[in-house]
C-alpha cells in the first residue's frame, strides 16, 4: 500500500529532500507532494498566469489564490500530511497548511522543536500526532506497515 504524503512547511532549505532520502532508506512506499518550493515561481505565479497586477497587494493576492488552489488539490489527494515547524523561519504557511489538513480530516503529523511546544499547543492538540524530528515522523509512518 503506497501512501501519498504532503510535506507542508517552509521552502527555504532542503528538509523535504532529507525526508525523501530517509524514507527511501527505510524502504517506505511513500510518494511525496509539496507546495511550490521555487520561491520566485510561487511569488510570481499570479502575474505569470493573469498578467501584470496593479500593485504588490494585487500581485500577492493573485499568487495566493493560485498557490492555495494548488495546495488544496494536492492535499486533498494526499493520505497524510507532515507539517514541519522550525525555529528559523516565519511559520504562517505551515500553520495554515496544518490547519487546512486537520479541517479536511487528513491524518496530520506535526514536527516541531521543544521550544515551540507552547506556541503550537492548540494546533498540536488537534493534530493526529506531534513529534520533534522528521525521523520520528517517519517512524510513525513506518508503524503503519508493521
Amino acid at each position: 500500500m503506497d501512501l501519498t504524503v504532503y510535506l507542508a512547511g517552509q521552502i527555504h532549505d532542503n528538509w523535504r529532500e532529507i525526508v525523501k532520502k530517509k524514507a527511501k532508506e527505510k524502504n517506505l512506499p511513500l510518494k511525496f507532494v509539496a507546495p511550490q518550493t521555487n520561491h520566485e515561481r510561487s511569488d510570481n505565479i499570479g502575474e505569470d498566469i493573469l498578467g501584470k497586477q496593479p500593485g504588490d497587494v494585487y500581485k500577492d493576492d493573485a499568487a495566493s489564490s493560485i498557490n492555495n488552489f494548488r495546495t488544496q488539490v494536492l492535499m486533498q489527494k494526499s493520505d497524510v500530511v507532515i507539517a514541519l515547524f522550525g525555529e528559523k523561519y516565519k511559520q504562517w504557511n505551515t500553520a495554515m497548511d496544518a490547519s487546512a489538513a486537520i479541517t479536511m480530516n487528513k491524518p496530520t503529523i506535526i514536527v516541531r522543536p521543544s521550544s515551540l511546544i507552547h506556541p503550537l499547543k492548540e494546533l498540536s492538540n488537534k493534530a493526529s500526532v506531534t513529534v520533534e524530528t522528521v525521523d520520528q515522523a517517519l517512524e510513525v509512518l513506518a508503524y503503519i506497515y508493521e
